[in-house]
């Protein structure tokens, strides 16, 4: 799997990275008030800072977001294609302290896993 280019499989009902650890999935699903959003959410996060390489001595904020905004519209994009009848969120997550580099996170979920609110 590349960090840049995921790919993704469906799995009971989840869209997950190729690859992922049945064991990992399992263990999501048994903490304490998970739902399948903050499984499929979690497992399919990615900091954006590690992008780049872990103590990047020029990673800022510009580059952050620029990367961030850019993985968002492929995501969104990939998804859809991949997944035509399986509707996803893309979130590019940016944190209160704006300076707070490394948690810079994109994931996704699928629509129909967020609650109803109707």
């Amino acid at each position: 799997m590349s960090i840049f280019w995921p790919e993704f499989v469906e799995c009971e009902g989840y869209i997950l990275p190729r690859g992922f650890s049945d064991s990992r999935l399992r263990a999501f699903e048994n903490q304490r008030g998970s739902t399948r959003k903050s499984v499929e959410w979690v497992i399919n996060h990615l900091h954006i800072a590690d992008i780049q390489y872990f103590g990047c001595r020029d990673i800022s904020k510009d580059k952050i977001l620029l990367t961030g905004k850019a993985h968002k519209e492929i995501y969104e994009a990939k998804l859809k294609w991949q997944f035509p009848n399986m509707p996803c969120v893309v979130e590019f997550y940016t944190p209160e302290d704006e300076d707070a580099l490394v948690e810079y996170q994109i994931s996704f979920w699928q629509k129909r896993h967020e609650p109803d609110d109707s």
